[in-house]
């Protein structure tokens, strides 16, 4: 079965977040001055055990979805995780599922979590300069750490990208150095405009370092060539070092909305499905599993929260829409 939302999007793509927790407190996400060692985070029962998100999983397949992707807070920090992407890779029509992750426990699980079925991770790192990185992370964190999780991963066949989140006056001076460093280790780098998630990141659109912005910056180091998209509703603009098979790509949420092709939907670590990154408020399935709904009830319930969705957030986003407009946090809703 196939579904399409109110602008004909079908649904193919789903995020489902483990954990709201992180060890990092990146400056743009979880700032360490809210999110302190007294904050608030889900308590246990409270997340979906691993049995629901297989059910729920299970049932978004058969409305369409061909990809998953498991997200966070940092997914890895979930006890056992191995064992829910063994469940996740067994589910048929499934045909690909990747893992968020900032890499400080993927040297260690890179072996578990590849065996168990997993594909791909894309790894977030925003500066090569450990100084500069450990400032951003707030954790004591180094570049090493992560590179080195990074190269397990390679070793063991998981697919790797690099995403880095571009802050205009904290690491665009990072941009070159990064491109450099991975179009030489034949990582695929992705760049992500600073984005307006949640509303404790401080966004406004002057710290936004544009793609247009970066893509100059690049070509006056690179040769790049366009790549055609991979598949209907792919974010990433995809380009190519000329010469090479390596990739660079851009997120272009502020300055060139993909609205009109999104195929995502979100399912946060308590169970509340969204269908925007941007959205406000979402479904509590988790609630709708505990109460003893049959399967068909909540492929009904899934059905009807995608085919009346409207969501076109960053088609619509202004300054002033961003700052009166509530926005649930980034580290819950998984990215």
């Amino acid at each position: 079965m196939n579904i399409t939302d109110k602008f004909g999007r079908p649904i193919q793509d789903l995020r489902i977040s483990v954990t709201d927790r992180c060890n990092f407190r990146c400056t743009y996400c979880m700032p360490k001055e809210i999110f302190g060692k007294n904050y608030p985070f889900l308590p246990k029962s409270h997340l979906l055990t691993f049995e629901e998100i297989e059910r729920l999983a299970k049932t978004f397949v058969k409305l369409g979805v061909k990809k998953i992707r498991i997200t966070g807070g940092e997914p890895l920090l979930r006890r056992d995780l191995s064992n829910l992407i063994a469940r996740l890779s067994a589910i048929e029509g499934l045909q690909d599922i990747g893992l968020t992750t900032n890499a400080t426990l993927l040297e260690k699980m890179a072996v578990s979590i590849k065996a168990a079925g997993l594909k791909r991770v894309n790894v977030s790192l925003d500066a090569l300069d450990n100084d500069l990185f450990q400032l951003i992370n707030e954790s004591g964190v180094s570049t090493n750490r992560v590179i080195q999780g990074m190269e397990k991963a390679l070793q063991v066949g998981l697919d790797v990208k690099v995403n880095m989140v571009v802050k205009k006056g904290m690491n665009d001076q990072e941009i070159i150095p990064m491109a450099k460093f991975f179009k030489n280790k034949g990582i695929s780098l992705r760049f992500i405009e600073f984005m307006d998630v949640g509303s404790t990141n401080g966004w406004d659109f002057s710290k936004v370092v544009t793609k247009r912005e970066i893509y100059d910056q690049l070509t006056d180091h690179f040769d790049l060539e366009p790549v055609d998209p991979a598949y209907v509703g792919e974010v990433a603009k995809r380009y190519r070092y000329v010469g090479s098979k390596v990739e660079v790509g851009f997120i272009t949420s502020v300055s060139e909305s993909f609205c009109s092709t999104c195929t995502r939907a979100r399912i946060a670590a308590d169970g509340k499905v969204y269908t925007c990154l941007f959205a406000a408020s979402g479904f509590d399935l988790k609630e709708l599993i505990r109460s003893g709904a049959t399967d068909e009830e909540l492929e009904k319930q899934i059905i009807a929260i995608w085919q009346n969705r409207t969501d076109r957030y960053s088609d619509e986003r202004t300054e002033e829409s961003s700052r009166n407009k509530e926005k649930i946090e980034m580290s819950y809703i998984g990215g």
